[in-house]
């Protein structure tokens, strides 16, 4: 308890150096920066403003309340980290929550790292600290992924060295960023996981990501199911133009008899000729109950 005191003590110390305009200090070579600078410092709540690079967009308000709550028993254990802006200004870099937390109770003071840093470096310290520290959604992982990619110019090997992860890894949270906005959000909210979204990330097509989204939705499907899903619809799909096409054109007759089908079944019905003139015909259904009513239609004209 009396080493605790005594960090407390000197934190408020440091405090009173940093509002001294005596010792100003805005870089690392300014008197008494290296008794400030990595050290914890007592900072007014006030004198910091809210960091404009987060890559936290959402707060779970349940779980800042909670997190309020712990703070008013244990006080803030984990420090914050800030950048010095000017006399007696700080931006926040990292521990937006516990900054939140804290306001939402009512201190006056905050537990902080200072760091000195233009806003290139702010920005990345930003994103690398809360993509290894905080419980950042999926989404929310790429997309600081991205930034780091897009505004400080990192490779994804390079990334893959800051945050410690390995390069794969990076890239399967890349490429959830090519999924419908929608889906996006869905992931975000949680209503669908991360597995669920990898496997959609396979269709190209924005409607049909949507239709397996919502039969996601609908029907609670896991993540096996969901890649199942998406596997039959990859291989349904017909050849693109770069594939040689095994198909002839459809008659008159059979284009017909398509129609028909179609509307006994209450489907679109798809049909596939080949050269030598024989063919596939593909009876869709959406779900299993629609499936067994197409079941009985077959069984009713036997």
């Amino acid at each position: 308890m009396a080493k605790a005191t005594k960090k407390q003590a000197l934190g408020r110390g440091l405090s009173a150096l940093l509002k001294d305009p005596e010792n100003e200090i805005n870089s690392a070579e300014d008197k008494n920066a290296d008794k400030v600078v990595g050290n914890i410092v007592e900072l007014d709540i006030d004198s910091i403003d809210v960091n404009p690079f987060q890559p936290r967009t959402n707060f779970n308000e349940e779980t800042l309340k909670e997190l309020a709550s712990s703070i008013r028993e244990l006080g803030v254990i984990q420090p914050i980290t800030v950048r010095k802006l000017a006399f007696n200004n700080y931006q926040l870099v990292s521990g937006e929550r516990r900054f939140r937390a804290s306001k939402l109770i009512g201190l006056e003071s905050i537990p902080a790292y200072i760091r000195i840093a233009n806003d290139q470096e702010s920005l990345e310290m930003a994103l690398v600290e809360n993509i290894q520290r905080q419980d950042l959604d999926a989404i929310e992982i790429a997309l600081s992924y991205q930034r780091l990619i897009d505004e400080i110019d990192l490779t994804q090997e390079q990334m893959s060295e800051r945050v410690g992860k390995k390069r794969s890894t990076i890239a399967n949270y890349l490429r959830l960023l090519k999924l419908d906005p929608i889906i996006q959000t869905g992931i975000r909210d949680g209503f669908i996981s991360m597995g669920h979204g990898r496997a959609m990330v396979n269709i190209e097509g924005q409607v049909d990501q949507l239709d397996i989204y919502e039969k996601i939705i609908s029907n609670k499907l896991s993540v096996r199911a969901t890649e199942q899903l998406v596997k039959q619809l990859t291989e349904d799909t017909p050849p693109t133009e770069k594939t040689e096409k095994p198909i002839t054109e459809i008659s008159k007759n059979i284009k017909k008899g398509v129609k028909d089908f179609s509307d006994y079944f209450g489907h679109k019905i798809d049909v596939k000729v080949a050269k030598n003139g024989s063919g596939k015909i593909t009876i869709p259904f959406h779900s299993e109950e629609d499936f067994n009513r197409l079941k009985k239609l077959v069984q009713r004209d036997k």
